[in-house]
């Protein structure tokens, strides 16, 4: 019971930090590309790799950690579903080539961002 909570807690976190980044960004720079979720997707995927590297390889820490900041913030946090209905939505209008750009650049990045996590991580 309480590792639900630990999860729900991060979640509730994780899905406020989604929607005021989202939102702050579609703002900033407007809605035409879906660059909101790309940088909540980059950012969330560097996040996971510096996480789970440091909390696994790094340092000994209550295993409880992990459930609070990847299961339940990343997890909230991070937009997969969103990044497909956003690229269904794109090609729907006829915006392949703004389609064909998000998947590609958010695999490319969301994996180099990853990785530059787990980077960051073994040099701390």
């Amino acid at each position: 019971m309480i590792n639900a909570f630990i999860i729900g807690l991060g979640g509730f976190f994780g899905a406020i930090a989604r929607y005021s980044v989202g939102l702050w960004i579609g703002q900033r720079w407007g809605r035409s590309f879906p660059l909101g979720t790309f940088v909540i997707n980059v950012s969330g995927s560097f996040v996971i790799g510096l996480a789970m590297s440091l909390l696994t390889e790094r340092f000994i820490v209550n295993p409880q950690w992990r459930l609070l900041l990847v299961v339940g913030f990343l997890g909230a946090y991070t937009t997969f579903s969103t990044f497909e209905y956003e690229t269904g939505a794109l090609l729907k209008d006829g915006e392949w080539m703004f389609a064909s750009l998000n998947v590609v650049l958010s695999v490319l990045a969301g994996f180099i961002a990853l990785k530059a996590g787990e980077v960051l991580a073994k040099s701390i």
